[in-house]
Formats: structure tokens, C-alpha cells, sequence
């Protein structure tokens, strides 16, 4: 009954948008929007890190527009979490996935707001962006945008049961108002598949792959030296911790036990005294941990264990296509000449 009723409220708020339109503000360069129809797990953010770099190969200034869920300090208005250059923001008050991005992204600014307008605006008028990433964009409605893009598992498209009772935002339909997909598979075929159950002209499939460790307060992005057959203790503060788990595994690693605890969770002192002591009790050489949840230890370096993170990348295919279409729905959004390109200084 919830369910329901959570389905039709965000159904019944889309369409309220959809009849006026002159509610959702424009910026004055293009908006890339990258969604999900689920909560947590979906791959957005590696997603939108991979979109990153492919717009900055593409000449690109991209800046990431995101919400900063889960911030701990949250603050008025806009935090710049990154300029192009460097990073100026802290965990606090940028929240773990913006503060993770800007550590990978060297030349692309993240802003931080709720209001992800005023975060675009001044992305454009004093950090020289001339595209934007929506960052978990698709129920983001007051805000236009040139390219929808929505991720999409293959049991996604199996799901019915909205939020509580399930893992849908809003009513799976929703999918064919999305410019492309993004499906999870490897499949060629079962990405033709979803997108014609959902009547969207574009599929793309991506993958993710586990990356070599890194040291995880080394400073540096020195790769960890874990001998075959040594025990690890994996740990996952992330909203499905469980695949993080089993992709250790299939990448050989042994793993001796696991702690998980809520996505975004903040990390004390005591967690990761506690997290010490699980290692010794099971004789755990080394712990484990994901990219988003370093962000949250490092405060607490440094640990007195061997602590490494494994970052996770994305690859979307077929690689040529992908180029080319957003390429092409970039110059489609210029080709008005509303829109001009400028740059980082």
C-alpha cells in the first residue's frame, strides 16, 4: 500500500512539472543529466567520472553539479568542492561522492548546493565550465537539461515496487523519457532489449572493473602490494555492499570476512578501532575498502593497519558510438547559438 502510494506521488509530481514547464530554469550552457530509477548501487558516480573525462578529451570544461547527500556539515549556498585546479572543500561540507570526485578529476570543477542552478551559474560566470553533469539527475525536475541519461540494471527493468517496499524512485515507465540508457550488462543484445521495452532511441551497456588497491594514506596513488593467498578484511559503507564483496572474490582476492555498515556512513574513531580489531581476531594481512569509503576513513589516518582502497571504473560501450552521439547533442544544444564555450584560465 505504501509502495503505491510513494508511486503515485512521484508520477503525480512529474506530471505537475511536465505541465509547467516555465518552473524548471535554464543555463546558459548544456546540461548532461546522469539518473537512476533505484536508490544506491546504480553506478552513477563512477558513470559520471568516466562522462568527465570523455568530455574533457572532447575539449570540454565540465563541472559536476551534485547535492552532496549526506553532507555532515551542510552550508548555505554553493560549496565549491574543487575549481579545476584544486580542491577546496572538505568532507563535512562537500559529503563523501562530491569530495571523491574531485580527487579524481583533475581539470573539472564540482560545486555542491541544493540549489544546483545557482551551483551551475556560478560554475559558468567564475570557474569557466561550458557543460555540466547533473549528478543523480533524473527526479532533479526544476532544473532543464539537454541530455537525460539514465542508468539501468537488467533486474532493474524487472522491478515494479517503488519505494518503501522496494528500490524504485518513481515508476519504472518513467525510463522512456530518458534520451539514452545506460544498462548494466555486457550484452549487446539485452541492452537493444531494454531500451525497446521502454521505447528509447539510444542504449548504451557499461560495465564496472575493479582497479589495482591503492595505499590508502600513502599520499600518493601507490599500488598496493598484496601477495597471492593473503587474508583480507573487507569493509563497505556503501548501498550494496555485498557486490563489492563478490567482485573482490572474483578478482582473486581472499577474503576472510567483511564489515558493512550504512551507505555514507560517517566514520569515528571507534569504527575504525573496531574495524583494527576485527582484522586481528580473523589474522587479516590486509583490510580492504572502497574508493567512496577511504574519503570517509582518511580523517583517521594514519590507521596503524595496512589499509588500501580499491577504485572501480566504468567502461561504456560501444566506445565510438558513445563519442560520437554526445558529441553530436552537444552541437545540438548549441546549434540555437545560445550557447557559447569558454574555459578554465
Amino acid at each position: 500500500m505504501l509502495s503505491k502510494l510513494y508511486g503515485s506521488l512521484a508520477a503525480q509530481r512529474r506530471r505537475w512539472y511536465e505541465r509547467r514547464p516555465g518552473l524548471r530554469r535554464r543555463l546558459d550552457q548544456p546540461v548532461v543529466s546522469v539518473g537512476a530509477l533505484t536508490v544506491g548501487g546504480s553506478g552513477k558516480t563512477p558513470v559520471v567520472a568516466k562522462l568527465a573525462e570523455l568530455l574533457l578529451a572532447l575539449g570540454e570544461r565540465p563541472s559536476v553539479l551534485s547535492r552532496g547527500y549526506r553532507r555532515t556539515r551542510p552550508v548555505d549556498g554553493v560549496v565549491v568542492v574543487r575549481n579545476c585546479d584544486e580542491i577546496t572543500a572538505d568532507l563535512e561540507t562537500a559529503g563523501d561522492e562530491p569530495l571523491m570526485l574531485a580527487k579524481h578529476l583533475a581539470g573539472v570543477s564540482v560545486l555542491v548546493a541544493e540549489d544546483r542552478y545557482v551551483a551551475g551559474r556560478l560554475a559558468e560566470t567564475q570557474l569557466g565550465a561550458t557543460v555540466h553533469l547533473l549528478d543523480d539527475g533524473f527526479q532533479h525536475l526544476s532544473l532543464e537539461r539537454d541530455v537525460e541519461l539514465l542508468i539501468i540494471g537488467e533486474v532493474d527493468a524487472d522491478e515494479h515496487q517503488t519505494l518503501p517496499g522496494g528500490r524504485l524512485r518513481e515508476p519504472v515507465e518513467a525510463a522512456h523519457l530518458a534520451d539514452a540508457l545506460l544498462v548494466e550488462t555486457e550484452s549487446a543484445t539485452v541492452a537493444s532489449q531494454v531500451a525497446r521495452r521502454f521505447a528509447v532511441a539510444e542504449a548504451f551497456r557499461f560495465t564496472r572493473r575493479l582497479q589495482p588497491p591503492r595505499l590508502a594514506d600513502s599520499g600518493t596513488d601507490r599500488v598496493a602490494k598484496i601477495t597471492a593467498g593473503a587474508r583480507a578484511l573487507a569493509v563497505a559503507g556503501i548501498a550494496r555492499p555485498e557486490r563489492f564483496t563478490a567482485g573482490l572474490r572474483r578478482s582473486g582476492y581472499v577474503v576472510a570476512d567483511t564489515v558493512e555498515v550504512r551507505d555514507h556512513h560517517a566514520f569515528s574513531a571507534q569504527d575504525v578501532d573496531d574495524i583494527r580489531r576485527r582484522a586481528e581476531s580473523i589474522g587479516a594481512d590486509w583490510i580492504l575498502t572502497t574508493e567512496k569509503d577511504v574519503v570517509r576513513l582518511l580523517p583517521h589516518a594514519p590507521f596503524g593497519f595496512p589499509l588500501a582502497f580499491v577504485p572501480i571504473t566504468v567502461e561504456i560501450e560501444p566506445a565510438g558510438h558513445w563519442r560520437t552521439w554526445l558529441a553530436e547533442r552537444l552541437a545540438m544544444a548549441r546549434a540555437g547559438g545560445r550557447l557559447s564555450q569558454v574555459g578554465c584560465d
